[in-house]
């Protein structure tokens, strides 16, 4: 099942920038909730609660249900946020509203683990990450919230596709092929020195 986060938001009466920046100046984040057949609205949120759901794992792929008080409750899917460009602070967040028949697109997050594990990097191979993530379709209940790669007792050559990823039924890949290699140990980079040592040995 797909994780579910509860966040509070206020709803805003006016859209642009200028009302924009009036809520930045109020302390808050501007931000938006569109889709699901339904007119957008315009919301502004505490900007410490972004930075709490950003600090979690999968701020992407988890749902979040968005309470506006008099205005309901929204399940949404973030889809954006922008950030300034030097304080990085957040300046506008983007919701997606996604009803339970939905299907939706979603970029998946590729993890590694145990690298110190593998016999191939502790021989001194290289793990290449071809896909940092993989774009995915499915229900919104269905959204993996990271597809995790074990590499224990994996030598020199070991490789991973799409298609041995383990998604779960339900969950296509989307605009990749199911061959498509994710990850890679490679054998070690011989350096040039290194190549003219064992050439004159």
């Amino acid at each position: 099942m797909t994780e579910i986060s509860a966040i509070a938001a206020e709803l805003r009466d006016r859209a642009g920038k200028g009302a924009a920046r009036a809520t930045r100046r109020e302390g808050k984040v501007p931000g938006v909730i569109y889709g699901g057949k339904q007119e957008p609205l315009c919301i502004a949120i505490d900007p410490r609660v972004i930075w709490a759901e950003l600090h979690k794992p999968g701020f992407k792929t988890r749902l979040f249900d968005v309470d506006l008080a008099a205005g309901g409750k929204h399940r949404c899917l973030c889809r954006d946020v922008q950030f300034h460009p030097v304080t990085d602070q957040p300046l506008h967040i983007d919701l997606m509203r996604v009803s339970a028949d939905a299907i939706v697109h979603v970029k998946v997050p590729v993890h590694v683990t145990n690298a110190d594990k593998s016999p191939g990097v502790k021989a001194g191979g290289v793990v290449t990450l071809e896909l940092h993530e993989v774009e995915v379709t499915c229900a919104p209940d269905l959204i993996p919230s990271e597809l995790v790669i074990d590499l224990t007792g994996k030598d020199v050559g070991y490789s991973v596709h799409v298609d041995q990823l383990g998604l779960p039924a339900g969950v296509t890949p989307y605009h990749v092929g199911a061959k498509a290699a994710v990850l890679t140990i490679v054998p070690p980079t011989v350096k040039a020195g290194d190549a003219e040592a064992s050439a004159e040995a």
